[in-house]
């Protein structure tokens, strides 16, 4: 048999010409990031037309370096961290200006440029995980709703820009869809959160079932009375979650099956903590290969969405997001092609068996997990590790 030639080798200055920064590979930076961190994020990714996402990766990895740069600091360094990436959203946002060194920031003005993603959202964004560095609790159900609107709800918001949509009722309904990952996010990891020092559960809830939040962050215990705190909030979610499916028909018809997928995939993480007495201290619920492709392969099957709820008023806290995003107008001539299912959509059902499979294979430690939906949201989110639920995933 004749062998195989061996390939020429570059030379020195030919060599650096390949290993130059372009759109290219700065994507593949950016798809790296993703699917070393949030399985759920980007298997539900998989289901977007091309160019959505490619740019939900983008927004992805600055979201997950974001949370990194502050969670991966000592306290006294986060302050300065914020600052830093304060300072990178004005470097990403005055491009001509600027030279921007990261992939991730090179590939994230593009998309501010190509969909005219209003920096607001990304600085709520921000001051989320401000909060998360200040180690803040949260009193009362409104107030861990003003911190999901920031970690979980921006990034809901951000996917429904990115895919065309400014219209205020639908953008209400995908800050539904972030809020309500968050909480599920919160639920699920009640005991990880304790043992790492932070709590997100509304403390008014915890004491009128006669529990002291210091008493309990010493020494995280499941009881029946932080049983009904985790049912309150996913009682909270799943009214939420259903809610904001009255947005989906809004959405571009190849843009909803991913949005569908995520929607189903963190409502049934809620449905299996049920299963386990609501105790997310000596348990985290997790979905299995097989769970996550029947529940995908429903997503399939959805059609005729209601829309009676589509025009019900945003939640208060989110309500400063659908602002900013009606105060950065779209272009008239913007559009994006999202009219139909990404090419050989049914076909790729059924690859992500394998994708699954080979998914459940990977060490539960193997990346640092991200924070949205933090949702982290979510929206984006992460799977493995001690990280704070204001950024985490399934």
């Amino acid at each position: 048999m004749k062998s195989c030639p061996t390939p020429p080798r570059l030379k020195p200055e030919r060599r650096l010409v390949t290993e130059l920064p372009t759109p290219y590979t700065d994507l593949a930076s950016c798809r790296q990031t993703l699917s070393g961190g949030s399985r759920s994020f980007w298997v539900a990714s998989q289901l977007l037309p091309g160019t959505l996402k490619n740019a939900a990766c983008g927004l992805y990895a600055f979201c997950r370096e974001a949370d990194d740069a502050i969670d991966e600091v000592a306290r006294h360094e986060q302050g300065q961290a914020l600052a830093e990436l304060h300072r990178r959203l004005d470097r990403i946002y005055n491009p001509q200006q600027n030279v921007l060194n990261s992939a991730t920031d090179r590939v994230l003005a593009a998309i501010v440029k190509e969909h005219h993603l209003p920096r607001p959202l990304l600085d709520a964004l921000l001051e989320g995980f401000s909060w998360d560095a200040a180690g803040r609790r949260y009193q009362s159900l409104s107030d861990v709703f003003d911190y999901s609107a920031r970690v979980a709800g921006t990034v809901g918001v951000m996917m429904a820009v990115l895919m065309g949509v400014r219209d205020g009722h639908t953008l209400a309904r995908a800050a539904d869809l972030g809020v309500a990952m968050q909480l599920t996010n919160i639920a699920r990891d009640v005991g990880e959160d304790a043992r790492a020092g932070r709590l997100y559960l509304p403390t008014d809830l915890l004491r009128a079932e006669g529990i002291c939040p210091e008493t309990f962050l010493a020494q995280p215990r499941y009881s029946d009375g932080l049983g009904r705190v985790v049912q309150k909030l996913l009682d909270t979610a799943d009214s939420l979650y259903q809610r904001s499916e009255h947005g989906v028909p809004s959405l571009p018809l190849g843009c909803r099956p991913g949005i569908l997928a995520a929607r189903t995939l963190y409502a049934a993480i809620g449905d299996k903590l049920r299963t386990l007495g609501y105790n997310s201290v000596d348990t985290r619920s997790m979905l299995g290969m097989s769970q996550k492709l029947a529940l995908v392969m429903r997503t399939v099957r959805i059609q005729n969405l209601p829309q009676s709820h589509l025009k019900d008023a945003p939640l208060p806290e989110v309500a400063f997001l659908i602002d900013a995003v009606n105060a950065y107008p779209l272009p008239a001539s913007q559009s994006i092609n999202c009219d139909k299912p990404p090419k050989g959509y049914y076909g790729r059902i059924l690859w992500m068996l394998d994708l699954f499979a080979a998914l459940e294979q990977r060490p539960a430690g193997h990346s640092q997990q991200a924070r949205l939906t933090s949702p982290s949201a979510g929206a984006y989110e992460t799977v493995a590790g001690s990280v704070p639920s204001g950024s985490q995933s399934a």
